[in-house]
C-alpha cells in the first residue's frame, strides 16, 4: 500500500496526540465541503437505480457526452491497465503514485516522465498517464496541448488519461467535453472540490465502448446508494460551486502569501494546496507534526504540500506553528 495524506490516525499514535489536537493540512481536500443533508430512507435500504439522476447531473457538471460513476477515480486507476495487453507507459513524475503503481502492476512497462520531457516521449509511449493540474506540483497542461498529444497516441491505438481531480476550481480548463474521441479518458472526482472524500465517488468520461468494459468489470452497484444520492445534489448546487471556488481562489493566495512571509515560497500549487520543494522538507514536517499541524511530506523530489486551514481559528494556528518552526 502507497502512503498518502490524511494517515491521521498513525500521526496522533506515532507522536502520541490525540486526534482533536491535530490540524490536518495533509490532504488537499476542501475542509469545507459541500453541506451534507440528511438522506431519505430509500438511499440506505433499496439497491441503487442507474437512472436515478446521478448520471443526467453530472454530465450537466462535467459537460461529458459519455460518463461513467465510480467508486472514486481510484476504482478506474486500478481497473484501466487490466484492460490492455502490456505495453509502454509513460507516467507524468513526480504526481500522484497509484497511477505508476497500478500500470507496473498489471504488469507493463512503465516510464517516469518528467515535465519538460513530454513531447519528446509520446511517439514511443502507447499509453500516457498525466494529472492537470498535477499533484502535488500545480503544474497544468493546455487543453490544445493536450488534445495535441492525445492525437499523436491516437494514431497507434494509443491511450491519454488526463486525471482532472484538481480541476473544479478552474472547470473551463478541462478536457471532458472531447471523450467521445477513443483512446481519451478523463477522470474526475468529488474527493477533492466537494470535500466528500469519504463518499468514494468518482468518474470515467470516455468512450461508449470502454466505459462499457470497465462497468462490465466492475460490476452492479459500484456507488452505493447513499453516496449516489449526495454526489447528486452536490452536483446540482451551482450556487454552492460558485461561491466556493472564489473562496478557494482567495483562500489559496492567502495560504501562498503565509508560506512566502515564513520562507517556505511555494514552488506551484492549486487552489486546494500549495507544494513547497525545499531540502528542509522533512525537518519541516517534523517541526510542525510535533506541534500538532500536520503535512504531507514526499521524498522525491524533497517536497511539503500545505492544504488549507478551514476557519480562522486555524489560520490562526498554523501561522502561529510556523512562527515557532521558522522564525
Amino acid at each position: 500500500m502507497l502512503e498518502h495524506g490524511g494517515r491521521l490516525n498513525a500521526a496522533a499514535a506515532h507522536y502520541g496526540m490525540a486526534l482533536s489536537d491535530w490540524l490536518d493540512l495533509s490532504t488537499g481536500i476542501n475542509p469545507n465541503g459541500w453541506p451534507v443533508p440528511a438522506l431519505p430512507a430509500g438511499a440506505w435500504n433499496r439497491l441503487p437505480e442507474p437512472d436515478d439522476g446521478l448520471i443526467a447531473a453530472a454530465h450537466a457538471y462535467y459537460r461529458a457526452p459519455h460518463i461513467l460513476p465510480v467508486a472514486g477515480s481510484q476504482a478506474a486507476i486500478q481497473i484501466l491497465p487490466t484492460l490492455r495487453t502490456r505495453c509502454r507507459v509513460g507516467v507524468i513524475t513526480p504526481g500522484y503514485n497509484e497511477h505508476a503503481h497500478a500500470w507496473r502492476h498489471a504488469g507493463h512497462d512503465v516510464t517516469p516522465l518528467p515535465h519538460g520531457q513530454i513531447s519528446d516521449a509520446v511517439d514511443v509511449l502507447d499509453v500516457m498517464v498525466l494529472i492537470n493540474p498535477n499533484n502535488p506540483t500545480g503544474q497544468t497542461f493546455s487543453r490544445e496541448q493536450l488534445l495535441q498529444w492525445h492525437a499523436q497516441l491516437a494514431t497507434k491505438n494509443g491511450w491519454l488519461i488526463v486525471d482532472e481531480a484538481f480541476m473544479d476550481s478552474t472547470p473551463e480548463h478541462s478536457i471532458a467535453e472531447y471523450c467521445a474521441r477513443p483512446g481519451l479518458i478523463v477522470l474526475r472526482s468529488l474527493g477533492k472540490f466537494f470535500g466528500l472524500a469519504g463518499a468514494r465517488v468518482g468518474f470515467v468520461c470516455a468512450a461508449p465502448e470502454l466505459l462499457h468494459h470497465i462497468d462490465a468489470q466492475l460490476g452492479p452497484w459500484t456507488v452505493c446508494g447513499p453516496a449516489r444520492r449526495v454526489a447528486t445534489l452536490a452536483l446540482q448546487d451551482t450556487p454552492w460551486q460558485a461561491a466556493t471556488r472564489a473562496n478557494l481562489l482567495r483562500d489559496a493566495q492567502r495560504l501562498s502569501r503565509l508560506l512566502t512571509i515564513h520562507n517556505l515560497k511555494p514552488t506551484g500549487g492549486t487552489a486546494l494546496f500549495q507544494w513547497i520543494a525545499t531540502p528542509r522538507a522533512a525537518s519541516v514536517h517534523e517541526a510542525l507534526a510535533r506541534q500538532g499541524v500536520l503535512t504531507r511530506l514526499f521524498t522525491d523530489p524533497a517536497s511539503l504540500r500545505f492544504g488549507l486551514p478551514a476557519n480562522d481559528a486555524q489560520w490562526q494556528r498554523l501561522e502561529s506553528a510556523l512562527v515557532k518552526t521558522l522564525p
